[in-house]
């Protein structure tokens, strides 16, 4: 009986991305299956326009995605994760590939990940504990809104017959899942639409439009380019400014998964597979990528995928529709898609951020770095720079805070016989806080002696060394010893190493 009852007991999250646990199960079998066709059909026309953002042949981009999507299925640290050719890095690299050309642009794709492989087993991916709630909230409502307005143009100047075909496919991505989970109703929505458009024969955009499909399968390339070091000087910045791009949003796209799922992935995994990816898709003549939210999103929230296999399914998927079913592949209406990608907006934004009571509750710092990352990140198109001022918005915010948690206690009394004015000092003292400590002493009015009482602090930089500094100097002008007691070993250390050696500090 208890055999019995284990087996019935529902599979946990860490089960549910098993491998083995998803082969001996039919229907997990299935669900990651469909996930993958899924996703491959939604990873078609944005690979197609991420190269033209990039000024490269679509083949570039498709090609990139089933390298990506293949490879990091095997190396990357989050399961169910999608990688492919994105527009983020399409926007760094697309200047490389103006100026110099595809040769350029596939080396600094190669040399970009190397640098992730580098960053990635130094500990980059550690950094991630220190971008707070308030910037994810951001980074995902942000993404959201990104993933919207990017089906927005393909709304605009199209036959009136595209409105309620993407309507209809909406009512098939909301309205499926009540009745059923056996099949992904993004695919149902695809499925539907595409054999209305062709059994009607109603003209409206296709796939098809977006550009030539491959027709024979990617080769390994060597970029021609000379080893020298100013070919290195031309790609590096490039290659850097790839490699942290792809990671962030990489690393951003992982810790949401994570969520999600209420499962834990390997980061720094993540991080240096990201590399591997990258170097694999520039000898395939690929252009490079990262993470997908909207893809992954798809995969793990729209169609319930758990696992690597749906990860490598997309892209072998891709690759087999692409060249060997480009035909039909082709036909399919970019309304249906359209509608996916909506479905996918609207279930990646965290309607709750957003709500009266929410904002209410918030303190008002937290909803001030969410709002930033937002405007930031929809305005300049780029997830790296919107989450980087994030950061930089509730790092200003925090210290902004803590600076007024400093105390200042003044007392006059007998100390060895003289009148000695005592301040005693609770607080956490950095550059925020010790500018204000300053201000906090009555130089005139206090007796010769004064002692500074620091048990209940500590000093964190070089900045509250030189404010007692300043403090000290200005009881000396005034003809007044000053005694500081109290301070902890590291806080000793480095006053002792460098008090007096930093000029005037007021």
């Amino acid at each position: 009986m208890a055999v019995s009852q284990a087996q019935a007991a529902p599979a946990t999250p860490e089960q549910l991305q098993s491998i083995k646990y998803t082969l001996r199960s039919p229907r997990r079998l299935k669900t990651e299956v469909l996930a993958g066709l899924v996703v491959a059909l939604a990873l078609i026309p944005e690979a197609i326009a991420f190269s033209i953002i990039a000024g490269v042949d679509p083949r570039i981009g498709l090609f990139a995605s089933f390298t990506m999507a293949v490879t990091i299925s095997f190396v990357g640290g989050r399961p169910a994760m999608i990688s492919a050719a994105t527009g983020a890095i399409a926007l760094v690299i697309a200047p490389l590939v103006a100026s110099q050309g595809v040769d350029y642009f596939i080396a600094a794709v190669i040399l970009a990940g190397i640098f992730q492989i580098v960053l990635g087993l130094s500990g980059v991916a550690k950094l991630m504990r220190f971008i707070p709630r308030s910037v994810m909230v951001g980074f995902v409502n942000a993404l959201a809104i990104l993933i919207f307005m990017s089906q927005v143009p393909e709304l605009l100047g199209v036959p009136w017959l595209v409105y309620p075909l993407v309507a209809l496919g909406l009512v098939i991505v909301f309205g499926l899942p009540r009745f059923t989970k056996a099949i992904p109703a993004p695919l149902v929505a695809i499925v539907v639409l595409t054999l209305i458009t062709v059994f009607a024969a109603v003209a409206v955009p296709t796939v098809g439009d977006k550009g030539e499909l491959p027709d024979s399968l990617p080769s390994l390339i060597i970029p021609n380019v000379p080893l020298t070091f100013e070919t290195l000087q031309i790609i590096f910045p490039f290659a850097l400014a790839m490699a942290f791009v792809g990671l962030l949003e990489s690393l951003m796209t992982a810790k949401l998964v994570d969520d999600v799922t209420d499962t834990r992935s390997h980061k720094t995994r993540e991080a240096w597979g990201q590399g591997v990816a990258n170097i694999v898709t520039g000898f395939f003549g690929g252009m490079g990528g990262c993470a997908m939210i909207g893809q992954t999103m798809i995969n793990v929230k729209g169609s319930g995928a758990r696992t690597r296999i749906s990860t490598f399914l997309a892209g072998v998927f891709l690759l087999i529709l692409v060249v060997v079913l480009g035909g039909i592949v082709s036909v399919i209406p970019m309304a249906a898609l359209v509608a996916v990608m909506i479905f996918v907006s609207i279930a990646t934004f965290d309607w709750h951020s957003i709500r009266i009571s929410t904002l209410r509750r918030m303190p008002k710092s937290e909803t001030i770095v969410m709002v930033a990352t937002v405007i930031v990140t929809v305005a300049t198109h780029n997830l790296a720079i919107g989450v980087g001022v994030g950061v930089l918005v509730a790092m200003v915010m925090f210290a902004r805070r803590v600076a007024h948690f400093v105390t200042v206690k003044r007392s006059v009394g007998e100390h060895d016989g003289q009148e000695t004015a005592t301040y005693a000092v609770n607080g956490e003292l950095f550059f925020a806080s010790s500018n204000d400590l300053y201000t906090q002493f009555d130089y005139v009015q206090d007796p010769q002696q004064v002692i500074i009482d620091m048990h209940e602090s500590h000093l964190w930089d070089a900045s509250t060394i030189a404010a007692l500094d300043a403090i000290t100097e200005k009881y000396r002008h005034h003809g007044k010893h000053v005694t500081v007691v109290g301070l902890n070993d590291a806080s000793t250390v480095m006053r002792e190493r460098l008090s007096g050696q930093l000029g005037a500090g007021h």
